[in-house]
């Protein structure tokens, strides 16, 4: 991974630790932009040889994130110069772009900054969490995406536990749902399963709430030192592949990830 992503992890138990006082920044306050990227990807954008970009800052506080680093860290400086350039010189070698966070939506100009990526010819994937669905909108109609990851991360009735804020604005994220279930561009949703926030009634209402959706992905949690909030627990693969089962009589085509 590029060195400029490797974004001060000395410091990621200060600020788990201090998390609980942490103020959930609004997108006009938080300074959001492209921060690192890893040159070459097999798994961020399934069949294409990838590179992955990643933006900071969140409008969530998922405990279960991985990347705490960029959600809680205010963007410095930009590499987007940087990785057009590292674009520019392997165009011929790769095939997409995944653009990852953090949640990408928040960056302040990110058509224009995907735009400058489609001049090298490259498909691109956007990973989001759904809460900004007048840009989705936007780079859809414009044709600036080929595929997108959108997250959903519990049932409605458990969302803001979930993603760790008080308004995880559900009515936007019903709008995104809706945008991809309508439109022709290819996406998934997909759910990190996490044994303290996921069960069976849980499960049963992602499946209600998504009912006539395309493709479904079940994550395997993996806890790492990164992650905002430590101590919890991966779903087993047996329980797994029982919502699997289950999210199947909503749900068109539903996989396991990382089991």
């Amino acid at each position: 991974m590029h060195n400029a992503f490797l974004i001060k992890i000395n410091n990621v138990l200060q600020l788990k630790q201090n998390i609980s006082n942490v103020i959930i920044l609004s997108v006009i306050n938080m300074k959001c932009d492209f921060v690192g990227y890893e040159k070459i990807s097999l798994v961020d954008f399934d069949g294409y040889l990838t590179a992955t970009i990643f933006s900071n800052g969140c409008n969530y506080r998922c405990p279960f994130c991985h990347n705490a680093p960029l959600v809680l860290e205010k963007a410095e400086n930009s590499i987007f110069d940087e990785f057009l350039t590292y674009l520019k010189k392997r165009q011929r070698m790769l095939e997409a772009v995944c653009i990852t966070g953090g949640e990408p939506t928040l960056v302040p100009d990110l058509k224009e900054k995907i735009r400058k990526i489609k001049e090298f010819s490259l498909l691109v994937k956007l990973d989001t969490n759904g809460t900004n669905p007048q840009i989705l909108k936007e780079l859809i109609n414009e044709n600036l995406l080929d595929y997108i990851a959108m997250d959903i991360k519990n049932s409605p009735t458990s969302y803001d536990i979930t993603c760790g804020v008080n308004n995880p604005l559900l009515d936007n994220i019903k709008e995104s749902m809706m945008l991809l279930m309508s439109s022709n561009i290819p996406y998934e949703f997909r759910t990190t399963l996490v044994d303290e926030f996921h069960d069976e009634n849980s499960i049963k209402e992602i499946g209600i709430f998504l009912k006539g959706a395309k493709k479904l992905y079940l994550q395997k949690f993996v806890e790492r030192d990164t992650c905002i909030k430590s101590g919890l627990h991966e779903v087993s693969k047996e329980k797994a592949l029982k919502y699997q089962d289950l999210l199947k009589n909503y749900i068109e085509e539903v996989n396991l990830r990382g089991y």
